[in-house]
């Protein structure tokens, strides 16, 4: 046998115990669809939160000035898995309302997000030319629909690759999840690391599926991003 031969034998092997033995792949599908859900939630609360707070740091006004610059600089001064761990054992665990772990996980990850989400749109709200606000309040809107009607859609063109990288770098920060005992990709890995004492295919292997996933919204959120510049003339 050469040693190419004996090398794919070894994998071969390395990999059915790692994966195919026990149905262990079952525990990373379980692991992505957990990783997919926290994600998607996290998303959907980062943006509404980190909407609320951007209006806040824009606002005249001390108080929701305040509030807002507290958030975001809590948030962004302390570590996610901090966040996590106070979230899930501290503020959930003294109310009683009762949740499943993956929901109380996205909420915890998309309170993290929304600080940064919020920086990413004041920033695209400033980049619009303050005489289109101007020009909205000619025509008789109020603030309100100056800011929904013609501001805020100007910026999502500016904003929507910052937002995109938020999103990817929010994927992977799900991989912390197995502090709060989720199954999650990365936990799945660990557990099978730890059944088989095999190290470099579960590794391996998690990062794949990390990867493939982030690549898959990579493609589809540039095919969004191209539809939004259409009507840009360049």
């Amino acid at each position: 046998m050469t040693g190419i031969q004996a090398w794919y034998t070894d994998i071969s092997e390395l990999f059915y115990k790692c994966f195919i033995r026990e149905d262990r792949y079952k525990l990373l599908l379980e692991g992505v669809g957990v990783t997919i859900k926290v994600s998607l939630l996290a998303v959907v609360v980062g943006i509404l939160i980190g909407m609320l707070i951007a209006m806040c740091n824009l606002s005249q006004k001390k108080l929701p000035r305040a509030i807002g610059g507290i958030y975001t600089d809590v948030i962004r001064g302390t570590p996610s898995v901090t966040q996590l761990m106070i979230i899930y054992f501290v503020i959930f665990a003294s109310v009683p309302v009762q949740l499943d772990k993956w929901i109380i996980a996205a909420i915890a990850f998309g309170v993290n997000s929304g600080a940064y989400v919020s920086e990413i749109i004041r920033g695209g709200i400033l980049s619009v030319d303050h005489g289109q606000t101007e020009a909205g309040r000619s025509l008789g809107l109020n603030a309100f629909q100056t800011m929904t009607r013609i501001v805020i859609p100007q910026a999502v063109k500016n904003i929507f690759p910052a937002l995109c990288n938020e999103f990817i770098v929010l994927i992977k920060e799900t991989a912390i999840v197995g502090y709060v005992g989720l199954m999650d990709i990365q936990k799945a890995g660990d557990f099978i690391k730890s059944a088989t004492y095999e190290a470099f295919m579960p590794l391996v292997g998690t990062a794949v599926i990390y990867y493939v996933l982030i690549k898959i919204l990579t493609l589809s959120l540039r095919q969004v991003e191209k539809r939004l510049r259409r009507s840009d003339a360049r």
